[in-house]
């Protein structure tokens, strides 16, 4: 039997480790954390339930066929609820709650700008081939050489998928008014690059977001997590908790295993390393097996970072949905300060998850659980008195818009940031979510899945292929397993 080791639990790791034992393979998975979920984790304190990181549950069907690939599906594990309103935005003079239909969602824009309504639906129709085409086809490859896409289907849609278009200048086709604009922009300013150097492709997560609907898997998005390592034993994966791996051994060119916890060391025919990418090329291995240089990582264009709060709140707060949005400041000037000029924001836009208006299992009762997201340049400066000045920002503007006291009710409190992205991912430079989404860190041109220079070990993850999000990790994982059982 081929023994396969998985480096990280994180989603693209789960994702790995189950194909690979379905088709007969002995798996185990090194974990440097107590449980699985990577980025995706879970911590209680004082009756408070937090996921740690990603908040957001779209493109259902993405999670769907993962468990269908295994006779499974997503109401074997875990209850999903669409959440209506889908969000709720804070302009800066108004606020809106967004509707979680398409037909009550053109009336909104119809309201906002003459016509926009009857042009939400034709930008639909675009986003909704994009997202067919780039999920059922691009999304899959897995980047290794431009004959991937000699596929008649994808070069027939090609021009349809407007990938030498900047997403600025394809939105500002359909429509003028600033509000809309932000609200079709959020996506990629939140995940991955400015609008003005993201492919119009990607479009296809306004489709996502628009159409498929927003959802919310009851207590918490670790739920995902924790079925997926339900179905993973269940398929015989072996996990090794609190295994944080010092090395990759190399033979002959061929891993060979990986030494862990100081000491201990695991005999493997093939590796998947799932944790940081820069991290296991700069720590984890020799460097004539290095697949990309210091330089070459310098180099790359990181997604953002996040200052991250964790509240705990001992009342109920109106005028909160479950996802908030505000946007009560300048786009532009943040954007700039993440992408274009590295540092802490002026006038910040960022983001506020109450998950106890969904859920009462997050949060004791009468009280709310409050995650508040800022994103944030990576490889910046990180300090208590930095994260204590935008913490009372932050609040304060949540305080004036809702008009709730919240500071002097707050019982709990965490705050994260670059320095523990850093320690407990290995991220470099601190990113939360791996490469921006530009066009040249697209498809074959992102870091690739193999290592050229070492047999049997492949990497995957949110700094390769298909890119950052739950969705693609999830769909990384099983790229990088089908690449490994073809190397056999």
């Amino acid at each position: 039997m081929v023994k396969v080791g998985v480096i990280g639990a994180g989603f693209s790791s789960l994702s790995s480790a189950c194909f690979l034992a379905k088709e007969g393979f002995e798996v185990h998975v090194f974990e440097k954390h107590d449980k699985v979920g990577g980025r995706c984790r879970k911590f209680e304190a004082q009756g408070f339930v937090f996921d740690m990181g990603p908040s957001w549950y779209w493109m259902p069907e993405v999670f769907e066929q993962f468990f269908n690939a295994f006779g499974k599906k997503v109401a074997d594990y875990y209850e999903l609820v669409r959440l209506d309103p889908s969000y709720k935005v804070f302009f800066p003079t108004s606020e809106v709650e967004i509707p979680s239909t398409v037909k009550a969602l053109k009336e909104l824009f119809e309201q906002w700008e003459p016509g926009a309504g009857e042009r939400l639906e034709v930008f639909l129709k675009e986003a909704a081939f994009k997202y067919e085409l780039g999920i059922n086809k691009i999304v899959h490859k897995p980047g290794l050489s431009v004959f991937e896409f000699l596929d008649k289907e994808v070069i027939l849609g090609a021009l349809k998928m407007h990938v030498f278009t900047s997403f600025d200048a394809y939105t500002r086709k359909y429509f003028s008014d600033k509000r809309i604009l932000q609200l079709l922009e959020f996506p990629i300013l939140f995940l991955g690059a400015t609008a003005k150097t993201t492919p119009a492709l990607y479009s296809l997560m306004n489709y996502a977001d628009m159409q498929l609907g927003t959802w919310y898997p009851k207590k918490g998005m670790h739920e995902i997590v924790n079925g997926m390592k339900q179905l993973a034993e269940e398929l015989g994966v072996k996990f090794h908790f609190n295994a944080n791996v010092d090395a990759i051994t190399v033979e002959n060119g061929a891993v060979t295993g990986v030494d862990y916890n100081n000491g201990e060391h695991q005999n493997l025919d093939k590796l998947i390393a799932g944790a940081d990418y820069q991290f296991v090329e700069s720590k984890l291995l020799p460097k004539e097996y290095r697949n990309y240089s210091d330089d070459y990582w310098q180099k790359r264009k990181l997604a953002p970072s996040s200052l991250l709060f964790y509240l705990g709140v001992n009342k109920k707060v109106a005028g909160l949905e479950h996802h908030n949005l505000f946007f009560d400041e300048e786009f532009e000037l943040h954007s700039k300060e993440i992408y274009d000029t590295p540092q802490w924001p002026t006038k910040p836009l960022f983001y506020v998850c109450v998950p106890s208006k969904t859920d009462d299992t997050v949060a004791p009762q009468g009280s709310e659980n409050m995650f508040v997201l800022m994103p944030l340049a990576t490889g910046i400066e990180d300090n208590e008195t930095i994260r204590e000045k935008y913490y009372h920002l932050l609040l304060s503007r949540i305080e004036k818009r809702t008009g709730v006291s919240i500071r002097e009710h707050v019982v709990y409190k965490r705050s994260y940031a670059i320095n523990d992205f850093v320690a407990d991912y290995n991220a470099f430079k601190g990113n939360a979510y791996g490469l921006a989404n530009t066009l040249d860190q697209t498809a074959i041109l992102k870091p690739s899945i193999i290592n050229k220079k070492v047999k049997g070990l492949f990497y995957t993850g949110q700094l390769t292929v298909p890119g950052p999000g739950v969705p693609p990790s999830i769909i990384s994982g099983e790229i990088v397993a089908k690449e490994l059982m073809k190397s056999l």
